[in-house]
């Protein structure tokens, strides 16, 4: 099957380069800017569609990155490590060392 597909595309290139053999000097200019366009025009459609999935894949993965920052922020702030005041969260570790009344 994919023997016969690139057969085909092969007998098809050898055709179109055939034909702009046998037209004239300018219908082969013309010819070969309309097969640049083409190119071009396909060449930045497949940028486009290339930098599309990019910016998809890249979105689930900054989704799911917040995703698991807002997990972890749950879960620390539902640890018994401080005390809240109002909505205010105070953990232990920002409590000041008792002062040494030594010195």
């Amino acid at each position: 099957m994919v023997q016969q597909i690139f057969a085909g595309l092969v007998l098809a290139t050898c055709a179109l380069l055939l034909l702009r053999l046998v037209i004239g000097e300018r219908r082969r200019y013309r010819f070969d800017a309309a097969a640049r366009r083409l190119w071009l025009s396909l060449r930045r459609f497949g940028l486009w569609l290339q930098r599309k999935a990019l910016s998809l894949w890249h979105w689930r993965s900054s989704r799911r990155q917040a995703a698991q920052a807002a997990e972890e922020a749950i879960r620390r702030a539902r640890s018994a490590d401080g005390s809240w005041d109002g909505n205010v969260y105070k953990p232990k570790s920002f409590r000041k060392p008792p002062r040494d009344k030594m010195h």
